[in-house]
């Protein structure tokens, strides 16, 4: 019984800790991998972080279906129709679908790399504090003038490749396609939605592509406690959308920036001192 309740607990914990941190430019997948190692749960492990990151993508899904279903319907016309091949929602489907192959077949190639090697909290520390830079110099010295309206193929590649770099945990993905969005000169608006709709087919395809590791006996979370924190992260994820929205139409992205730097400091002092093990 109590096995059961600290199971369930672990997870509401790591559901939380989903949600909150998934659309913030600040890395889920690094919070997930510092934070249960400070309170000595282990590493969950790349195959329960994939998956219950299914649940912020289906509060995305609900958030944003009448686009969602805008875009794929006049896309899905546009295949068929020429008149409908100029429109906006149409160029927005292809946008999506290139600038999501660079993580997908990078993901398949890395995919025990990624597992491995990527989920050293050295690395996860320096990549939270170089890609919190990076961040701030976009959101500084990167222009305003472009509207989502504006967005083209070339774009759309550039920014799936930052996003690509999301598969390395602490540079986050909304936060390398942020970057990217603002050093091209698009607003922080426009360059949050596109970054939204872009990680739907990343995160959503890379969860079902982990699926079959939850039972595998590497697996310290089975079923059970990854459901729990893959519906604990949509109820959480879904507020988080409507906030950051909310947040970015007037503000900079300093706050995510400092975090980052300290976050990612503080992971470098407790990995000296021992109380961390990478």
């Amino acid at each position: 019984m109590f096995r059961l309740v600290e199971d369930v607990l672990k997870a509401v914990v790591l559901g939380l800790i989903q949600g909150l941190t998934e659309f913030l430019p600040i890395s889920s997948s690094a919070h997930l991998r510092i934070y249960p190692e400070l309170f000595g749960w282990g590493d969950p492990g790349a195959a329960f972080t994939a998956v219950i990151q299914i649940g912020t993508e289906l509060a995305v899904l609900i958030y944003f279906r009448n686009d969602i279903w805008r875009i794929v319907s006049t896309w899905t016309r546009s295949l068929f129709r020429p008149e409908y091949r100029g429109h906006l929602d149409a160029r927005m489907g292809w946008y999506v679908i290139v600038g999501s192959l660079p993580i997908v077949v990078l993901g398949v190639l890395l995919k025990d790399v990624i597992e491995r090697d990527f989920r050293s909290l050295w690395l996860i520390a320096g990549t939270l504090v170089v890609f919190g830079v990076v961040l701030g110099v976009a959101d500084r010295v990167g222009s305003t003038e472009r509207q989502i309206k504006e967005m083209h193929l070339q774009h759309a590649v550039l920014m799936g490749l930052a996003q690509a770099c999301a598969l390395v945990p602490g540079v986050s993905r909304s936060g390398a396609t942020l970057s990217m969005g603002r050093f091209l000169g698009y607003d922080r608006e426009a360059a949050t939605r596109y970054a939204f709709l872009l990680a739907i087919p990343a995160v959503v395809g890379a969860g079902l592509f982990e699926l079959p590791e939850i039972s595998s006996g590497d697996n310290d979370y089975g079923w059970g406690p990854t459901i729990i924190a893959t519906v604990v992260s949509f109820v959480v994820g879904y507020a988080a959308i409507a906030w950051l929205l909310r947040y970015v139409s007037t503000r900079s992205y300093t706050p995510f920036v400092l975090y980052r730097v300290a976050l990612g400091a503080g992971t470098f002092v407790l990995l000296g001192l021992g109380v961390l093990s990478a």
